[in-house]
């Protein structure tokens, strides 16, 4: 072969070696430029629940199982509370970001130097109760006074204590009356070993529904029963309950408030699928370890969701003039000493209902009704 053939057929190796370099640099290029746009990593948050996990938070469970909290960009864990725990001290603590409690509770906490705020206010009526046997003929909230009289610590007792009070009993004085710390369950009462027991609509109440009375052999009923709700206008101590709170100076960062909008928007789009679809969602809870069964979650399901809908300013925002009533009754009846101060702020909630409302979603539940669950024996 001639030296100018070899030099030809050398040239001609080179240049597709360069073409094929080419190619695949531009596939490369290709590749990376139609590829799916990197995903920023997801805001990490931390949200305390009131109580251990139940139905009672379903909708912050349903978040995190249906994705609307990874959509939003938040890697959310959830840490349950229970009789001991004060939400108000974990999130003050700055071990939480998010906390779940009662609004006259928050209120006592910032009157005592805290900083926290309520963002949104999930639950839109009073869901507690205080139980007396039928035939105790403790038949009044002032036929309470010299008895034992249980409620749970830590945040909890706000509803109970004001309606002590309003009927001249100082529950911080032993000679007027027993304050006893309840458990989880209802046995102090079932044993007969308190007078009066604290008891959630949701919760307890249908505890005691749900056990046989081992006289008859046959469950428990309301007529065995007087519930006085701290609702109704004869006890007149209802406060608003279950709200989404803050700390003032974690809020104040604009990341922060970026994140709270996504939070409460993904929370609230949580609560109205287990609206829509109660019975997956007591699934969702039970998944997550549940202490009470099928049967209690149903019942307690439906309760929770008859305290938040319907809601016609739109979940998370309170009935009107609701905020004023609780800090009224908590300031008359020795909760609170004075009226509370920006301890409260909508606006992150506002914008979190809007974004669903552009959306066509029904944040209302205008429509919502209650169904009839039955009581199963043990909440099986």
């Amino acid at each position: 072969m001639s030296n100018r053939r070899r030099t030809t057929l050398r040239r001609k190796r080179i240049g597709f070696a360069a073409v094929a370099v080419a190619c695949a640099a531009f596939a490369a290029w290709v590749a990376v430029a139609t590829a799916a746009p990197t995903r920023p990593a997801a805001t990490k948050v931390t949200l305390q629940l009131k109580w251990v996990t139940q139905a009672q938070f379903a909708g912050y469970y349903a978040a995190l199982e249906k994705g609307y909290y990874d959509k939003a960009g938040l890697d959310v864990t959830i840490k349950v509370g229970g009789p001991s725990i004060t939400p108000e001290t974990v999130v003050a603590g700055k071990a939480a970001e998010f906390g779940l409690d009662w609004l006259p509770n928050l209120f006592a906490t910032r009157e005592k130097g805290s900083n926290l705020v309520s963002i949104a206010q999930v639950f839109a009526r009073s869901g507690m109760t205080e139980l007396t046997w039928r035939n105790s003929g403790i038949n009044t909230i002032a036929k309470m006074k010299g008895k034992k009289v249980g409620v749970w610590c830590c945040g909890n007792e706000p509803e109970l204590f004001a309606a002590l009070q309003k009927n001249g009993i100082d529950h911080s004085s032993s000679s007027d009356v027993t304050i006893v710390n309840q458990p989880f369950d209802m046995q102090l009462f079932l044993k007969n070993q308190v007078d009066a027991a604290a008891a959630m609509t949701y919760n307890e109440l249908a505890q005691v529904l749900e056990t046989k009375n081992p006289k008859t052999g046959k469950l428990y009923t309301l007529k065995d029963l007087n519930v006085f709700r701290m609702a109704d206008p004869k006890v007149g101590t209802g406060m608003l309950e279950d709200n989404v709170f803050v700390r003032s100076d974690w809020i104040a960062d604009k990341t922060n408030q970026a994140t709270a909008v996504k939070f409460l928007k993904a929370s609230f789009e949580g609560w109205i699928y287990c609206r829509d679809h109660q019975a997956e969602c007591v699934n969702i809870v039970l998944k997550n370890g549940s202490l009470l069964g099928r049967g209690h979650q149903t019942w307690q399901m439906n309760e929770i969701n008859a305290l938040i809908w319907p809601t016609p300013r739109g979940i998370g925002l309170p009935p009107t003039g609701a905020v004023a009533q609780t800090a009224n009754i908590a300031k008359t009846y020795g909760v609170i000493k004075k009226a509370p101060q920006g301890a409260t702020n909508y606006a992150y909630a506002t914008k979190a209902l809007a974004q669903l409302k552009a959306a066509g979603v029904n944040v209302t539940g205008a429509k919502w009704k209650k169904v009839t669950v039955k009581v199963t024996v043990g909440g099986k």
